[in-house]
């Protein structure tokens, strides 16, 4: 097992390094100079030609991407002060380190993902569940034909629709907001439960969808029905022959989705004002603050790889198998 994860992460490692020299050579060697954006609109040659050398933009490529890199482990020298490792940057917009801006933002991001994968997969794995179990009867239609619908629903057009029902118009609840767990839990818990439930209304009906149609096929299996065969009972041969076979899709999918999510939820979080990552991406590319981008990219980037080895982790737990490969 051992072997199985140092070799899944040796190449993540890789992947990450090439994400970071693509990202790098994508925003820094484009033909638009990025020394423009934090010169500002008032700008001349002699300002210019000092904010290249603050940044090291006036050094070959190569070379800038090398102090990039040995920045993240080591830190960097800047004009504006010392920038300590892991250090991705100044943002062009305010001037304050990017690493200190993706941990003060990253809790807000931390507790949409966690909550809301909390919500779909209760009620996505739960609903698939139950229109296996009840296959062609009433109750697997009725489930199959809501997860259809909720799943052509976009976080942007059902969010103010939300608010406007339950917040606005009713005052059943609060507006959304951020606030720490540490500080209030209660406050933490009713200030997120919507954007929770919104997030998580796309991913429920991928869940429901998927959790049933693995279900099915695990069903039909041979081992499944020689267990039927022998005599077990019904919900014997479903939960521990059908469900364990159904998993390695289910935990392939929510892998890929939480690290995604914990890279930033930008539509849920821009649709409720939570200064999350997702948010902080969104409003760094309209700035056009690339060390900003950058960070968040290479963040989210990492949360997916290493999302990626636990999945690896975990088929290797669901299917020994899986470790010789």
């Amino acid at each position: 097992m051992l072997r199985f994860l140092f070799r899944r992460s040796l190449g993540a490692l890789v992947i990450l390094v090439l994400i970071s020299a693509f990202t790098f050579f994508l925003f820094f060697a484009a033909p638009r100079d990025p020394a423009l954006t934090a010169c500002g609109s008032h700008c001349n040659a002699q300002s210019l030609a000092l904010i290249h050398h603050n940044l090291g933009l006036d050094r070959p490529v190569p070379v800038q991407y090398w102090e990039f890199m040995k920045g993240i482990f080591v830190g960097r020298q800047f004009s504006l002060g010392p920038c300590p490792a892991p250090c991705f940057g100044y943002s062009f917009s305010d001037g304050v380190p990017v690493w200190n801006t993706l941990v003060d933002r990253f809790p807000v991001t931390l507790s949409l993902a966690l909550g809301g994968a909390a919500v779909f997969l209760t009620v996505g794995l739960g609903t698939g569940m139950i229109a296996a179990w009840q296959q062609g009867k009433l109750v697997d239609k009725v489930f199959s034909s809501l997860s259809l619908v909720l799943g052509s629903m976009q976080i942007y057009f059902v969010g103010p629709i939300v608010l406007a029902l339950l917040v606005y118009n009713t005052d059943l609840f609060d507006q959304p907001a951020y606030v720490p767990f540490t500080q209030n839990p209660l406050h933490w818990f009713t200030g997120l439960i919507i954007p929770w439930c919104v997030l998580s209304i796309i991913f429920t009906a991928q869940y429901t969808r998927m959790a049933r149609s693995a279900l099915v096929e695990q069903l039909a299996e041979d081992h499944v029905r020689t267990a039927r065969a022998k005599g077990m009972s019904r919900a014997t041969v479903f939960f521990r022959y059908a469900w364990r076979g159904s998993l390695i899709p289910i935990v392939t999918i929510f892998g890929i989705d939480l690290g995604s999510l914990f890279g930033g939820a930008m539509i849920t979080e821009k649709t409720f004002a939570l200064p999350g990552l997702g948010r902080l991406a969104v409003d760094s590319v309209a700035q056009v603050d690339l060390p900003t981008v950058m960070g968040v990219m290479l963040f989210s980037a990492f949360f997916i790889v290493v999302f990626n080895i636990v999945v690896d982790a975990a088929y290797a737990v669901i299917d020994p198998r899986v470790r010789l490969s």
